[in-house]
Formats: structure tokens, sequence, C-alpha cells
């Protein structure tokens, strides 16, 4: 039989426990209670490139709807500069709170190897939050060049006279060079970068005839795919973009195994609590499935993905190895 002292000492322990409990069940709640007040002002959507670009136009779909959802407006930033790396250091350094989110491209897996020194972490210094979508580049030549209609043509004519045959791109380390620099390694051939201060001069210059070749973004290459005055010879997806459904990809085309997917997504500072990653999770997965979401997306070559915070996480890992190789075998640098 237990003696008075040993009943007196489970009683303490269990009015401790008990105490214990009530006090972390306290706080669990107010804290749940402060998450479910989320958010209770304006969400700031900051896009580190100038106004106007697929970036900026997901961006500003997905918030429209975002803003009906969640209750609070979505309010679009640009900071551009340095090739994404102003806007992301501002929303690294901002707090972990969920009202600043930053929208970025591939540059999320390339900029550290593409810049001597960032002044953030990709990784470290940010929470994912979902894959967008993915707006396809295209293989594309002035419509008064014949000599090449497929892949295998414009690998033929680039063996046949190395260093010959030029291409455009928006700049250095742009998802517009890295899709050629990865044909010209796959393929084996050795064709002349030309890098622009953005596509549009790049584009300027195509049209004109000045370079041969351009891996541009579809949204600004199908207006003039749609209007004659380029030839779209592939897609460098992995499957054909349903803006172009009759242009091949890449490695169905002639070069096996190529494939180049210019892709959007939503992050936070690091240490934004989960339960507000997941509301805005929920609120952009609600926005892309929606026709009209969708539909907007499309008239700039989008297709909309939609992610796992955790998806996200091992899609950035996957495409820094792989781009990280690539960079460091062509020696590419930032401009």
């Amino acid at each position: 039989m237990k003696t008075l002292f040993q009943l007196r000492g489970n009683t303490g322990r269990a009015g401790t426990v008990a105490l214990a409990t009530g006090l972390s069940f306290a706080l669990a709640f107010a804290t749940a209670a402060a998450h479910a007040a989320y958010p209770d002002r304006a969400i700031r959507w900051v896009v580190p490139f100038p106004a106007g670009g697929a970036i900026d136009n997901i961006a500003r779909t997905l918030g429209d709807d975002m803003s009906r959802t969640l209750g609070q407006p979505v309010v679009v930033e640009n900071r551009p500069g340095a090739g994404g790396n102003i806007g992301a250091e501002m929303v690294a350094r901002s707090p972990a709170d969920g009202y600043t989110m930053i929208i970025v491209g591939n540059g999320m897996s390339v900029n550290s190897e593409l810049y001597g020194q960032l002044t953030y972490d990709p990784v470290k210094d940010f929470a994912p939050v979902s894959l967008l979508a993915v707006v396809p580049n295209v293989l594309v030549v002035n419509k008064n060049r014949r000599q090449e209609g497929t892949v295998k043509e414009v690998i033929a004519h680039a063996k046949a006279s190395p260093g010959k045959y030029t291409y455009a791109s928006a700049g250095n380390g742009t998802s517009i060079h890295l899709a050629a620099a990865l044909f010209n390694s796959m393929a084996g051939i050795d064709m002349l970068h030309i890098p622009y201060k953005g596509s549009g001069p790049a584009m300027s210059d195509m049209l004109g005839g000045q370079v041969d070749y351009m891996f541009d973004s579809i949204t600004s290459a199908k207006p003039q795919i749609d209007a004659g005055k380029l030839r779209a010879i592939a897609v460098t997806t992995a499957k054909r973009s349903s803006a172009l459904l009759n242009v091949p990809t890449v490695a169905e085309a002639g070069l096996p195994g190529y494939e180049l997917s210019p892709w959007f997504a939503a992050f936070v500072p690091a240490k934004t609590p989960q339960p507000v990653i997941e509301s805005l999770n929920r609120a952009m997965l609600e926005a892309l499935k929606k026709p009209e979401v969708q539909k907007r997306l499309a008239l700039i070559g989008a297709e909309p993905i939609g992610s796992t915070p955790s998806a996200l996480r091992d899609h950035l890992a996957k495409e820094s190895q792989k781009w990280g190789v690539l960079i460091r075998e062509r020696g590419i640098r930032a401009d």
C-alpha cells in the first residue's frame, strides 16, 4: 500500500503535469487563434522584375483571385534589378509573418552559381509555398530563313560550321540563354551567344535578321509566330505546349532527353509559420484550378502547375543541381 508521502508526491506530480498540459493547451489555442485570424491586412507580393512580363502577369492574375479567397488585398510590388536579386534580398530580410512573399523563376536555382556572392541564401532564407506555372521557351528563326525547319537541320548546319551561327538571349543566365547552352552541350555544337539587355532588344534583332536563333519565352514569341514573322521549330519543355500544339518538343524532334521548363513559384521568408504557409498554398491552388484564371494564364502561354511546399523544395534542389553542372561546365557568369 502506498504511503501518504507517496500519494502526496504522486498528487504533486499529477498537478504539475496538469498545469503544464493546461499551459501548453492555452498556448496552442492562442497560437491557433492568431493564425486563424490570418490575414488581417494586405499581403505584399514582390515581383523582382519589371511590370509587363510573364512573371508579373502570373502574380497579378493569381493575386486578384487570392484577394477574394483570403479576404484581404494581395498587392503586387515590382522590385526589379540584378537578375531578381534585389527583390529576393528584400523579401529574405522581411518579417516572417506571411505578409510579404515573392514570386521567382529559375533564377532562384541558378543565381548562386551565376553571381560571385549573394547577400541571401536561396534555400536557408526562404520557405517554399507552391509551384505556380510553367511558361515554355520556343526555338524560333526569322521567317526569311528557309535553310532550317527542324531541330536536326539546326544541329547539322551548326556542326558543319562551328562558331558561325548565333543565338540571342535576354542576358547571361536567363532561361533563354540556358536553353541554348543546354542545346549546344547536348548536341555537341558551337553556336555564338549574343546576350542582350532583355528579351525586347533581342527580339528586335531576331526580327531584323541580325541573329540566327533564339530560345525565346513563348509569351513574347507567340505573337510574332502568329503574325508570321517568326517560325517555331520546337518547344523546350518535356511535353508540347497547349499554346503551340503543332510544334514538337526539342526532345522528340531530334535531341532526346533535352528539357528546359521555365517555372515560376512562390516563396515566403524562412520561419514563416506553417499554418500561414498552408493558407497561402490553399489560396494559390484554388486559384490555379479556376477556368477564368487558367484562361488568363493561357493568354501568355503559361500552364498552371500547383504543388505542395515540400514538392517545391524538392524541385528547387533538383533544378539547382542540374543547372549548376551546366553553368560550371560552360563557364557562364552573370552580366
